[in-house]
């Protein structure tokens, strides 16, 4: 996962400190001296993390954060105080200030690395949202911070009633719509039928595992983007990084102060509707102009103005781009033999089926024809192959019967070109060059296939080994 973080600090042994923790996981790292410097780097260099002390000359971390908060800039950046301060009171204004998280020097790396790389996900999945916005025309249009409005539904899976009701108790004083289920099996049904803002879950639940709950929540369709805070006690740390793995976005070890369970809920809960916002204001300035008719997807010319985006963002050495062109193959037989309303309704569920298998942070675009592209930001050529070939897998499962009276099932299969940014391939034709002679290879090899594009050297099979 490749990402900037400004590290905030008067004391340079520090600084050296954190940076050595960071760049051993491939961590670009900048760094400031105090909060002056510190905004002047951010208006700068647009880091994806902040990690800051509190303790400062001048403008203390509680001010750098509110002044960082208040700018719609960089109000989605997300903001960890580092500090030697280990009061509630201390951490919770924190929090109020728009921190993220607050970690207490000395710092546990685990703790540290874990907590990074989930915020970074977050980040990421943000800027894409916020890219594509761009892409439409539009301002963002958006206060990160704006009063939380409606009350939040909280769902708590907790095993014990006690703990269940001191988290409602606390909840419900700050205006919170809280619902409790002990049993992990009925909260993974109840979080399919209802709407929930946060999902509050104890690692330990008598004889179930709180992380697999989690695990179940981000494969549902319905709870995939909802903030999870974990409960934990002080001797499952070790076990944290697991849950930022699975998804989890947040965490309290017990015994907590109520005033900080209350702030880390605010902060999920304004961190969710802000995404969800960015996601509706998206779709609604996203018009048919943008749109394919047939498929629902994206159109090329949408695809073209995002991809001048993404590309425009290569000349930071941390940023990876690669690009998906496919085919279904033989589709002119198709038509030609079932007829155009039946190859309508192939492209429909093959556009539909490559859809449903990416990330959020992914587009998809029907290129012209039966042809389609994917654009997936962060994404190392290695890693596409991956992708392609789970998505062939999941193209050449679909079930399409053919019209008439035979009934006959038909089936369907697509060939990738891959091509993902480097020296040679890093504007918009050079990439989609690259994938579509890519895409050609694939076809001239017999189809059904993924070859990557040409200007890297590199066979297909020893990139999958290289995506592990």
């Amino acid at each position: 996962m490749s990402a900037r973080i400004l590290v905030v600090d008067d004391v340079p042994a520090n600084v050296r400190l954190l940076e050595a923790k960071l760049t051993a996981e491939y961590f670009q790292v900048i760094t400031a001296h105090d909060g002056a410097s510190a905004l002047a780097c951010v208006e700068e260099h647009n880091p994806d993390l902040i990690l800051s002390d509190i303790m400062m000359p001048g403008m203390d971390g509680f001010e750098l954060c509110e002044r960082l908060k208040a700018d719609p800039r960089s109000a989605h950046i997300p903001v960890v105080m580092v500090t030697a301060l280990n009061e509630a009171r201390d951490r919770v204004r924190g929090l109020e200030a728009g921190a993220d998280d607050f970690l207490t020097k000395p710092v546990n790396t685990l703790v540290l690395i874990s907590r990074v790389k989930s915020l970074i996900r977050l980040k990421h999945m943000t800027d894409e949202l916020r890219v594509r916005r761009a892409t439409a025309g539009r301002e963002i249009g958006l206060d990160f911070n704006a009063p939380l409005g409606r009350r939040a539904r909280f769902l708590i899976v907790e095993n014990s009633r006690l703990a269940a009701e001191q988290l409602t108790r606390e909840l419900s004083a700050d205006g919170q719509e809280v619902t409790w289920e002990p049993d992990p099996d009925a909260a993974t049904v109840l979080s399919r039928r209802e709407d929930f803002d946060v999902l509050i879950v104890n690692l330990r639940l008598g004889q179930a595992d709180g992380l697999r709950l989690c695990a179940a929540f981000r494969s549902q369709e319905q709870t995939r983007h909802t903030p999870i805070l974990l409960i934990i006690d002080d001797n499952d740390l070790p076990r944290l990084s697991q849950g930022m793995e699975v998804g989890v976005t947040d965490y309290l070890v017990r015994p907590f102060d109520p005033n900080e369970l209350r702030a880390r809920c605010r902060t999920q809960v304004r961190r969710r509707r802000y995404h969800d916002q960015l996601k509706s204001l998206l779709f609604d300035s996203v018009s048919m102009a943008y749109s394919d008719p047939l498929t629902g997807l994206f159109n090329r010319r949408y695809l073209f103005a995002h991809l001048e985006h993404k590309v425009g963002e290569l000349d930071d050495s941390t940023k990876r781009l690669a690009v998906l062109m496919i085919d279904i193959d033989r589709f002119k037989l198709v038509n030609d033999s079932f007829g155009h309303g039946f190859g309508d309704e192939v492209l429909r569920g093959v556009a539909h089926c490559i859809a449903d298998g990416l990330r959020d942070s992914d587009m998809v675009a029907r290129y012209g024809g039966e042809e389609f592209v994917v654009v997936m930001p962060n994404t190392t050529a290695a890693e596409a192959v991956g992708v392609a070939d789970r998505l062939r897998e999941a193209v050449s499962r679909l079930n399409f019967v053919t019209p008439g009276a035979d009934k006959t099932p038909l089936p369907v299969t697509v060939s990738v070109g891959v091509a993902s940014s480097s020296a040679a391939v890093s504007t918009v034709d050079a990439l989609i060059e690259s994938a579509d002679r890519a895409l050609y290879e694939a076809k001239r090899s017999g189809r059904n296939a993924t070859v990557v594009g040409t200007p890297y050297g590199t066979s297909h099979d020893s990139l999958c080994a290289e995506a592990g």
